[in-house]
């Protein structure tokens, strides 16, 4: 009884309502041009402290702007809604969130950071109005949204910590909306700021174009939907159809608002469904669908005869299905400029009414359900984020395919050649080949230009770090050798990065680690060593251990600081230092592990710069390393000299080595250009590519430079180089077996599936320069520690090698 109770005071408001708008034929229907707006709703989820180098006071300032325009900001604060409270029970927050009427600003609550990796909820969602006004809907222009970092120590307090906030940001991340987004977006984006700044917060933008209304609440906004439905369900049907403009009025400026409207319920009306499957929790839009149809109100709209005239066929006497079948047909160009352009200009603006008001009810339905999950939304739209990153990045990759080759055999053994006949034209050949350096700068070279006049024409939300301009990005030139085997023929495939992730496989449950019994359910224990290069730092690849930190949040990291102030000495004592610093780490980390639930098995990763992948190397040949190597897993080598400095080209840079041999008596430079020992066989170089220490690696990622001039190009690649293929000597013999000895190990049967993959970073070094470092090649030695772009590049395209 209730129930029909309830039925029956809703159609009575309902009649009421319909019969107010019926009595309007009194009042002739004279609708002004509607006013627009984009509302850019991001939500900011948490602040996450990868790296900061100061502790202090922090907070997110947000403005937003036209991309093109007069530079002031446009984009007004107009509701702020806080998920969760601050938990009052601590200090780590002061005060609340703000809006600045100066500069139409939103910022955040003032929070404390204390330490590395430390959590800050925020849970606040802050809509910004992007007012259309003497602009074109829809827009030719993008928005900037503007993230500033600011700080302050902690010593200030109340009014003073404000001041000092307010002064100048810390570190500023711009995100570009272009034009085909503004219709309608939601998406995850991640705010990194710079280098000196690595932190991440978690953010998510919400975009939608709506119209100016008095109503906000959903329950107002369903009442306004359902009495336009009854509107053009026939109730009051040509009431507000006018007369055609066919040949009279022009109504470009309507007919392109009635598309853009059309255009953003149905970006905002899907994506709120695919995210409601994506989360798997449903969202309240069943009777919404239901009401929802356009041909009704196309049909209430046009006039008599502009059905036939648009579609340009004479409507004859037919019946009832027919007539229908052909309403259908003529609704399929329902949003095209022929049929609109058949209706007045007060009917274009009464159905731009009509569909702005279902937006405003589908906007609102999306707010609350995006408070009421919160944290599912974020986390789906951070994987599909993650998903997007080898497509959209794929820009600045070029991928190559290429052969693993068999042995290299020296062909100083062919008497023909030796002796003369032959030998004049190989030499001849060999000279005409061209530096595989210059040739993949080249390559590299031309790619960036063709970046240059590339038009980016994307519905993603542009990190301006990337995108801001483009061909100052690194270009990273991929050739990858899948599943390489000393037992096939030579022939290796090159697929794109997605057919990577389909061959790398779990390792396998073993019995024990480290003397602790393994459980099937356990954990698995991800730890990844960084080791720095010549007289370097203990966090000189900090920012490659952020990214896979993004990528990896649960992996433990060991910055190596063994060696730091000691590598000048013997590789071998570098080694030793090294292996008992990360045994010492494993073995605390699994007694750990083991006290809270059980551990599975260990993925034991490396990453080097420079001389770092000889000690990696060394390290893992001592005895005592021996009971980890099966549990390796990935191994980045970034610049490394794998094969020492034979046939270095770099006369100045080998200068500098010589210098250092003869006034410093430098172990370590002594092996690296194998002047240790007076027969080569007997070199550290020698001996230690004799060692089996790429064999157990699952993943070989090697990552170099032709502009590196600080290690061989080929001896960073492990490859033959120009300079031995034509040295028949002791030297070009020793170089051969040195190398096929590294290649036999990445051939190795001992792994069924293993990712090999050279990456070449050609840097942009035209804001460095023309200085001493890069003319001796320093520069982009040095680059790979002080910018992490390429990291993002490979670690996004290729996220399973180091997961």
């Amino acid at each position: 009884m209730l129930h029909h109770l309830r039925w029956l005071i809703d159609s009575i408001q309902r009649n009421l309502a319909v019969k107010r708008l019926a009595n309007a034929e009194l009042r002739p229907f004279k609708p002004a041009m509607l006013d627009t707006y984009h509302e850019i709703a991001v939500y900011i989820h948490r602040f996450h402290n990868l790296d900061l180098f100061q502790q202090g006071w922090y907070q997110i300032k947000i403005t937003m702007k036209w991309e093109h325009g007069d530079n002031t900001v446009i984009g007004i604060p107009s509701k702020v809604v806080q998920y969760e409270a601050p938990n009052s029970g601590t200090s780590d927050c002061y005060g609340v969130w703000r809006i600045d009427d100066t500069d139409n600003s939103f910022a955040t609550q003032p929070f404390k950071i204390r330490f590395a990796r430390q959590d800050v909820p925020l849970s606040v969602m802050v809509a910004f109005n992007v007012s259309l006004s003497n602009r074109k809907v829809p827009s030719k222009s993008g928005v900037i949204i503007k993230f500033e970092l600011l700080h302050a120590a902690f010593l200030e307090k109340g009014s003073e910590l404000q001041a000092s906030l307010s002064t100048f940001p810390a570190a500023i991340h711009e995100f570009r909306v272009p034009p085909k987004a503004l219709l309608g977006l939601h998406s995850y984006c991640p705010i990194l700021f710079d280098a000196f700044h690595s932190v991440l917060v978690d953010t998510s933008i919400h975009v939608s174009m709506l119209k100016s209304v008095s109503h906000n609440s959903t329950k107002k906004a369903l009442r306004m939907f359902l009495c336009s439905i009854s509107c053009y369900n026939g109730t009051v049907g040509g009431k507000f159809a006018g007369k055609s403009t066919k040949g009279s009025d022009k109504v470009e400026k309507e007919v392109l608002l009635v598309k853009a409207l059309l255009a953003a319920r149905d970006t905002l009306l899907e994506q709120a469904l695919k995210l409601s499957r994506g989360i798997n929790q449903s969202i309240n839009l069943t009777d919404f669908i239901s009401q929802l149809d356009d041909s009704k109100l196309f049909d209430t709209l046009l006039p008599a005869d502009a059905s036939s005239a648009a579609s340009g066929v004479k409507r004859p006497e037919s019946t009832e299905l027919q007539h229908s079948n052909e309403k259908a047909n003529i609704f399929q160009d329902f949003g095209g400029d022929g049929v609109l352009m058949s209706l007045s200009k007060d009917s274009l603006l009464w159905s731009a009414h009509i569909i702005g008001n279902q937006i405003h009810f589908l906007w609102n339905v999306f707010l609350n359900f995006h408070r009421a999950n919160k944290t599912k939304i974020t986390e789906h739209l951070r994987e599909s984020w993650a998903n997007d990153r080898k497509t959209e990045w794929s820009i600045w990759m070029v991928y190559s395919k290429v052969e693993m080759p068999h042995h290299y055999i020296s062909s100083r053994g062919d008497e023909t050649i030796h002796h003369g006949g032959l030998r004049g034209k190989v030499s001849v050949l060999r000279k005409l080949i061209d530096d595989p350096a210059q040739v993949a700068a080249a390559r590299a070279e031309l790619h960036r230009r063709s970046i240059a006049q590339m038009s980016i024409n994307s519905c993603s939300v542009q990190d301006l770090q990337m995108f801001g301009d483009p061909s100052h990005v690194p270009i990273v030139i991929v050739e990858c050798i899948i599943n390489a085997r000393r037992s096939c023929s030579g022939i290796s495939y090159l697929g794109h990065a997605d057919q990577i992730s389909n061959l790398l496989t779990e390792p396998k449950t073993i019995g024990k680690i480290c003397g602790v019994d393994q459980q099937v359910t356990g954990r698995v224990l991800k730890i990844v060593v960084f080791v720095h290069g010549f007289q370097g730092h203990h966090l000189d690849l900090r920012l490659v251990r952020n990214q896979w930190l993004l990528i990896d949040p649960k992996a433990e990291f060991l910055m190596s600081e063994a060696n730091e102030d000691k590598t000048s000495g013997d590789f071998r004592e570098m080694g030793n230092r090294l292996a008992k610093e990360v045994i010492s780490f494993v073995k605390k980390k699994t007694d750990k592990y083991s006290r809270s639930g059980g551990l599975r098995t260990i993925k034991l990763s490396f990453v080097g710069h420079s001389i770092g992948n000889v000690i990696i190397r060394t390290a893992l040949a001592d005895s005592i390393m021996e009971p980890y190597l099966r549990f390796l897993n990935t191994y980045v080598s970034v610049s490394g000299p794998h094969l020492g400095y034979l046939y270095s080209s770099n006369s100045l840079f080998n200068s500098g080595l010589w210098l250092l041999k003869k006034l410093k008596s430098t172990q370590c430079i002594h092996q690296l250009t194998f002047t240790d020992d007076p027969e080569l066989q007997n070199t550290f170089f020698f001996k230690l590519c004799q060692q089996k220490t790429l064999e157990n690696f699952k993943n070989i990622i090697l990552l170099s430079s032709p502009q590196d001039g600080y290690v061989p190009y080929h001896s960073a690649r492990i490859e033959l180089c120009p300079g031995s293929s034509t040295d028949f000597s002791k030297r070009g013999k020793a170089f051969l077996e040195m190398l096929n000895n590294c290649l036999d190990q990445i051939r190795s049967p001992s792994i069924e599936h293993r990712v090999f993959m050279r990456c070449d970073v050609n840097f942009n070094m035209s804001s460095h320069g023309k200085n001493l470092n890069t003319f001796i090649g320093r520069a982009a030695h040095i680059e790979f520690l002080e910018t992490d772009i390429f990291a993002k590049l490979i670690m996004w395209s290729f996220p399973e090698l180091f997961r």
